[in-house]
């Protein structure tokens, strides 16, 4: 009896959790996110998209043939662009965080940025990790 209740547990866990991210077409994105990828990420196409209710946040996640993974909020806005130890672009990172980088790692480049609740995380080539309140004003300057 204990391992049936076990098994139906972990069953459930699994039906949950693949509920969590369902796949969908490109054309299902919220109009905003599909502009987004269009402008900044013209040179790749789509490998993977997903609907995602990770956090309890409906979301959506898209992983592009070049490797670089954006996440985008119900409404279309981006939330993170995860270029791994790759470069990403920044036409759409916010002017203060992009003079910020400029003026103190020049010879650095983003590769990562993530909107949280309360602040802006950006990874730099040099794996410097930098904390940004959302207006732009640094926080943070470390080393991982």
């Amino acid at each position: 009896m204990k391992n049936k209740i076990i098994l139906t547990a972990l069953l459930f866990g699994f039906i949950i959790s693949a509920n969590a991210q369902k796949k969908i077409e490109v054309s299902e994105l919220p109009q905003p996110a599909q502009e987004f990828l269009k402008k900044h990420f013209s040179n790749t196409t789509v490998d993977i998209a997903k609907k995602d209710a990770e956090h309890g946040e409906k979301g959506y996640e898209v992983k592009l043939k070049d490797g670089t993974e954006v996440e985008f909020w119900k409404d279309g806005s981006y939330r993170e662009v995860d270029g791994d130890d790759k470069p990403i672009p920044t036409d759409f990172i916010p002017q203060a965080v992009k003079d910020y980088v400029a003026k103190n790692h020049p010879n650095e480049k983003i590769t990562h940025i993530d909107y949280g609740h309360k602040d802006l995380d950006v990874d730099l080539t040099n794996k410097i990790d930098l904390e940004f309140t959302k207006e732009g004003k640094i926080l943070k300057d470390k080393k991982d």
